[in-house]
This record gives structure tokens, sequence and C-alpha cells, in this order.
């Protein structure tokens, strides 16, 4: 009985080796015979991963025209481990045009680094020229572990529209490292404007490719016969609400003088120009060998042509600031359209002398904005403020600032847009400070400076284009934005610039308003501004006081008067009188927008300005 044991069990030892080796001559003879995949793995050493990188979604002007087009550049990649060491150098060194030594530069990197590993393929040199490339092509065969990637980069129809469109860059480190970051070192990224704005929808989505290399670095076929690969998903197109027409014409009006200009649709809040000056040709940040170069020579030029006067430069609004307090103190009932006061030339209190304009008494309200007069408008805001009572100024500058909230002023509006300031509306924890109770404190005549928008009182360009838009919708506005969609979808812009703001101040306050702004073009301080009985066009004019040197230029206008499409808003530093510079500035693009043209009558007008020149040198 023991013996049949024994063996049995030597009977299922020898079973179960026979079988082991019957399964591994199977599983030789499926690899090598019948599946010629192994085959194909037998010879190759390495899967190797390529990106396909997607088309960055273009930008559109409102009417269709490209404001940035993709340009494709060629970027010779290269993996350390797969270089051939008897490849002949020369001849690539030839094909490439670069010496010995630069070929070691560009070849040894700093390994300990996270930045490069010899198992990874990385740009060995960046945007060949395509005749590079076309040689490269036939003879890439001779030089293992090199290999060309095509992408591509921005490129800039017109020379306008730096500022608002932007330009992109190479990702840095921080930017590949965060968390769920789609981004690998080489990629590039919006850094500016518009760019920067709608990455996440311009980008698109990137692609993969794996191939088989055998070991000397040559291609032999797809990865599981292409299974894995992927096709990029090219990024969205981007209809902009600049009209690139009106755009160039700004700049060139602008042109040798510092400031901004900000023109919006009032009905829905679209920009139509965004304008900061001087600025720079799109074309020197397209990237390229020369970029770098170019950069530096713009960041270190004293006129910051890198600084968006529009949404950053915080200003003195001056007297365009003036129908704002009229329509509070008309709100308010401190004043009425018929409000007259006696100007003699100047205001005082308590031994503080203000200057005035010298102009016809402010006999109402139109009269007042017609003549810009300061003193009207120190004694209305010392109205508001003392709403309460001359010892209560809190109470009065507590609605003041509320009204000028509500309509836009002081707080960033929210454009879409990566920067934006908010500007300066001086509020009583903000005087408490400037004067403290110990040192006597403040009332009304203290703050009045303010009601000429002077004083503390500051606003970017964007929010008194923004407040002309309000006006001339009587009474309410949409936050004003630079995108209207995206060519596969066109409403797909946020709700938040479809919602319409009422600023809480009666229509009929409003009219009375307009037409004193219709009557300061027509026979006020803004008659540079005029165009034509055909074009009625409502503005007010701003000198805004400079202790540095000349005064600044400024004014906010919308036309026609009655059924307004187009609000603007102009400063010019330096520039002197409103009336002088901004005026004519506004209402040519204001001509331009509406007609296409500047006619006959008023082309002196443009030579004027075209030919005027604040600044030195180029």
């Amino acid at each position: 009985m023991r013996n049949d044991n024994y063996g049995n069990r030597t009977r299922t030892i020898q079973l179960l080796f026979i079988g082991a080796a019957l399964l591994l001559v199977g599983q030789a003879a499926s690899l090598q015979i019948f599946d010629r995949s192994y085959a194909n793995r037998a010879e190759a050493t390495a899967v190797q991963k390529f990106t396909v990188y997607p088309a960055r979604g273009l930008i559109y002007d409102r009417d269709t025209n490209l404001l940035i087009v993709n340009n494709p550049v060629y970027d010779l990649m290269v993996t350390y481990n797969q270089l051939d060491p008897d490849m002949d150098r020369a001849a690539f060194l030839d094909l490439v045009n670069i010496d010995a030594a630069e070929y070691e530069r560009r070849l040894n990197k700093d390994w300990r680094s996270n930045r490069f590993s010899k198992r990874h393929p990385f740009v060995f040199l960046d945007k060949l020229s395509a005749e590079t490339y076309a040689r490269l092509q036939e003879n890439l065969y001779r030089f293992p572990g090199f290999f060309v990637q095509t992408r591509d980069v921005r490129g800039y129809p017109y020379p306008n529209a730096a500022h608002v469109l932007g330009y992109t860059r190479e990702v840095n480190r921080e930017e590949v490292n965060t968390a769920g970051s789609p981004y690998t070192i080489g990629d590039y990224i919006g850094a500016t404007g518009l760019e920067k704005q709608y990455e996440d929808a311009l980008r698109g989505r990137k692609g993969a490719r794996y191939v088989l290399r055998d070991n000397m670095g040559r291609e032999v076929g797809k990865y599981k016969d292409g299974a894995l690969d992927s096709l990029p998903v090219p990024g969205r197109d981007l209809l902009s609400t600049i009209d690139i027409d009106l755009q160039a014409y700004g700049e060139k009006l602008l042109h040798n003088k510092k400031g901004a200009v900000v023109a919006i649709e009032p009905k829905t809040g679209e920009i139509l120009s965004m304008i900061s000056m001087p600025a720079y040709d799109p074309n020197q940040m397209t990237i390229n060998r020369k970029r770098g170069k170019v950069l530096q020579q713009l960041l270190a030029d004293t006129l910051k042509p890198f600084f968006n006067r529009a949404v950053m430069a915080q200003y003195p609004p001056g007297s365009t600031f003036k129908p704002a307090v009229a329509l509070v103190a008309l709100q308010e009932r401190v004043r009425t359209p018929q409000s007259a006061l006696f100007c003699p030339g100047f205001y005082t209190y308590n031994g503080l002398i203000r200057k005035c304009r010298n102009h016809p008494n402010p006999t109402n309200l139109r009269r007042s904005l017609m003549s810009s007069c300061n003193t009207y408008y120190f004694k209305a805001l010392e109205s508001i403020v003392d709403i309460e009572s001359f010892y209560q100024p809190k109470v009065g500058l507590k609605i003041f600032t509320d009204h000028l909230y509500r309509m836009g002023l002081g707080e960033p509006l929210g454009i879409d847009f990566p920067v934006e300031e908010d500007g300066n509306v001086p509020t009583t924890t903000y005087y408490d400070k400037l004067y403290p109770s110990r040192l006597g404190g403040w009332k009304s005549p203290t703050i009045n400076s303010i009601g000429i928008g002077q004083g503390e009182m500051q606003l970017t360009t964007v929010q008194m284009a923004n407040m002309a838009a309000l006006i001339a919708n009587r009474g309410t506005y949409t936050t004003p934005h630079l995108v209207k969609g995206f060519l596969d979808e066109r409403a797909a812009i946020p709700t938040a610039f479809r919602e319409v703001h009422p600023v809480g101040i009666e229509a009929r306050h409003f009219e009375a308003v307009v037409a004193s702004m219709v009557a300061t073009v027509t026979e006020g301080t803004g008659r540079r501004a005029y165009i034509g009985p055909d074009i009625p066009v409502a503005g007010k004019t701003g000198t805004v006081q400079n202790p540095a040197g000349e005064d600044h230029s400024t004014f906010i206008a919308f036309a026609p008067a009655d059924d307004p499409q187009i609000a603007i808003a102009v400063y010019v530093e330096n520039a002197g009188g409103g009336g002088r510079t901004a005026a004519p500035v506004a209402s040519l693009m204001i001509e331009r927008y509406l007609t296409g043209e500047i006619r006959a009558a008023r082309r002196y007008a443009e030579q004027l300005i075209l030919q005027t020149e604040l600044l030195a040198g180029p």
C-alpha cells in the first residue's frame, strides 16, 4: 500500500513537470511563431511617446477680422540615451549650422535637476527655419535620438491692440508642478491680455503618439497598432468685442502721446477699443530667437510700454466727474436743474481759497456743466456731505460714496481681463485716517475738491468710459467686457456680462444732465468735440491739475445723444486742457466709428491731433 502511494506521487510529479514543460513550449511557440508583435518588441528597445500639440484657438475682432493666427515652428528634440556615439557629428553640425562647442553646450544639461532627464526628449534647437527643417527631414535617419516636433506660435496680422491681445510665453516650473496641471516643460501659456484671461479655452488639449524604436533609435512601428494614440483637440476660436479699425485709428491719434482711451457700446457693455499708449507691436513678442533682446528693451523703456494705462493707471478724473456729482445732487434733492449759484471766480472758506475758471455765472445746472464751474461743484459736494448737518459729514459722505459704488466706481468693474485696478473713492474711514480727530478732523469744505474730480478721487479710464455709458443709458450699465463669445457657441460668455445693473438714480435726472452735456459740446468747453447736427455728442471736458508739469487732458462722451451707439473716455497725460486734446480725439473716434470716415470739414481737426507730439523721441 505504501509503495502504491509512493508510485502515485511520483507519477503526479512527473505529469506536473511534463505539463509545465508543454506550457512553456506552447507559450514560446505562440510568442515566436504565431504572434508577430513579439518579434517587433524583440527588435525594439523602447516605447517613445510623442506629444501632438493642438492648434491654439484664434482670436477675431467683432467683425471676424483675424487678430491672432498660428504659424508653425519646428523644434529639434533629442533623447540623450538614444544618441549614437558613432554618428557622423560633422555632418550633423553642418546640417544645423552650429559648431562643436555649441553642440556640447546644448546637449549637456544639469541632469541632477528635475527639468531634464536622459530618458526623455528635450529641445535641442528651437524654432528651426523652414530650410533647416527640410534638410533635417531628409537626413534624420542618420542621427538616432534626434527628431523634429512641430508646434504653433502666434502671429499678428495687425500691429495693434497689443495690450488687449497679450502674448504667450513658456511655462515655468511652478505652473508645471501645480496639481492637475496640463503643462509640461516647453509648453506655451497665455502670459497677458486675452491670451491669459481665456487660456483654458484657447489652449486646447494635447494628443499623443506612441512609437516603437529599435536599439539604434529607429522607429519600427506604432505601439499596440496605435491603440493608445489620441488626437489633439484644438482650442476654441474667440470672437472679441474689439473693432480693430477703431482700435488702430485711436492708436494712430495717440501716437507719440501718453494716455488711454476706452470706447464702449453702451447697450451691451462691449468694449470697442481699449488703447494704452505708448504701446508696442504685438509681433515684437512673437516667440523667436530675438524675443529676449526685444523684451529687455521694452522693459527698460522709461515710457513703460507694457503698462496698460486703460485699466491700471489710476487718474484723478477732473471735471469729467462733475456729471456724476450732479446726478447724486439731483437724486438727493440738494440741487434741481434750475439751481443757480454766484461764482466770483473762486471758492473761499475760512481762509481757504480754491480758484475757478473765468466764465459767466452758473445760473442753472446746464450752465454749470457747460462752463465747468468749479465753485458750483465744490458747493454741490458740500450740500451732499452736509445733508444731515455740517457737523455730521459722515452721513452725507456715506450716501455719496454708496451712489458712486453703484455706478461701478472705486472698485474693479470685473471686466474679463487679467488685471484691473480699483481706483479710489475716498470713504469716511479713509478721511478719518487722513484727518484724525486729534488734529481737528474733517468737514465738507476739507474734502470738497473731490466734487471736481481732484484731491483723493481716482478712477481708471475704463471706469470713466463706463460712467459715460451709464449716463448714455440713463441709469444702467452692463459690465464692460472684451469677448462676445466663441465661434462655435457665440453666446458662451459669462452671464455677468449680460446682466443689467441699475445705479439707483431716477431717469428724469439723467435727461437734465444729458442735455447739459450736449450743450457743453455745442456751446461750452467741449466745442472741439462737435461733429455736426446729424451726430449730437454729449460730452464733458476735464483739465486735471498736475503739480509736476503740464495738466492732463481728459474727456468723456457718448453719441448720438438721443440713441447712443458709442461711449468713450479719453485721458492724455500732460496735454493741457480737456478741450484741447482729449475732446477732439474722442470726437474723431466717434465719427470714425459711426460713419466709417472723417468728413472733409473735420480733417483739419484730425491733422491737428496727428501733428501733436507730446513725447520726445520714438
